[in-house]
């Protein structure tokens, strides 16, 4: 049995993460409660209220043998107006807890990255070579607590694992953030009897991974040897256009709204698509497709 330290375990990644563990783990959740959407953990889970920047880090990464790093602000809109806070919550505190890190003899660190660290994307699929040019201090800091990590690797031999994941949904998912997945806001319209509302003309593709595919790689992430050292791409490697999208809703619901269009914003990427070949050379194969994972997030969304 070995000792998981789950940062950000009550949020939407990290309770499925906290949940998956636990069963042959002991799981140490560490979190600050920030995010209003948060998830009781299972019995026999140990909660520590705190914060990746404060002091108790060097305690219980002591006591882990895994720490997987879920924790961060992921507000891309906030970064930019506050890009001090950012920094400090996605840099200072990945570094804090890499510095308690180095100090032990842990067996595996995963640290959460995104997509966002590619910006613009000149070349379809996205691969982890791709060119790393983010458009918001978010993705920046995303990036800049990669490049730690993995130096941390190289210079210190920390076993890190760094996953770089593209459109995450779950019914855990917080309907009240406005900054919330398209997918969130198409079923939180249908149910209350309106159109799904696209920007532009709905063509504009991206790669929507359920948050059980995420759970399954990051099991691969900490067991797997090949891991270390490197990058990997979490999605499907399937495009799928907003407009494709809208219709999976509404069939769910079964549902003949029409789809309601405005006009195109300003900065949004045209298409993303991850090219998940690293990730299939440790045997990751996404199971859940988009009409099954849709239908669970109706279901079962808590809103």
């Amino acid at each position: 049995m070995q000792t998981i330290l789950i940062t950000g375990g009550l949020g939407q990644v990290g309770s499925y993460l906290t949940d998956r563990f636990c069963h042959d783990n002991r799981v140490i959740v560490l979190d600050n409660t920030s995010s209003p959407c948060r998830h009781e953990v299972p019995p026999g889970v140990q909660l520590v209220i705190g914060d990746i920047q404060g002091p108790e880090v060097v305690r219980l990464v002591g006591q882990a043998d895994v720490v997987i790093h879920t924790a961060a602000q992921i507000d891309v809109n906030r970064s930019m107006k506050q890009p001090l806070f950012d920094c400090e919550n996605n840099v200072l505190g990945t570094l804090n807890l890499l510095e308690a890190a180095r100090q032990t003899s842990l067996k595996r660190f995963v640290y959460f990255s995104s997509a966002a660290v590619y910006g613009e994307t000149v070349q379809i699929p996205v691969s982890e070579n791709h060119s790393t040019h983010p458009l918001s201090p978010y993705g920046v800091s995303k990036l800049t607590g990669e490049q730690y990590a993995l130096m941390y690797h190289r210079a210190f031999n920390l076993l890190v694992a760094v996953l770089r994941p593209f459109n995450i949904y779950s019914p855990r998912q917080d309907p009240s953030n406005p900054y919330s997945g398209v997918i969130t806001k198409f079923i939180e319209r249908t149910k209350t009897g309106q159109s799904p509302l696209i920007f532009g003309d709905g063509e504009q593709t991206r790669d929507f991974i359920s948050v059980h595919d995420i759970v399954d790689l990051v099991e691969l992430l900490v067991e797997k040897e090949e891991a270390i050292g490197k990058v990997f791409n979490a999605g499907t490697g399937k495009q799928t256009t907003v407009n494709r999208l809208a219709e999976t809703v509404l069939n769910v619901f079964d549902s003949d709204l029409p789809l309601e269009y405005r006009q195109a914003r300003a900065g949004d990427i045209r298409h993303s698509v991850a090219d998940i070949g690293a990730a299939k050379t440790l045997g990751f194969v996404p199971k859940v497709s988009l009409e099954d994972g849709l239908a669970e997030f109706a279901e079962k969304c808590e809103f």
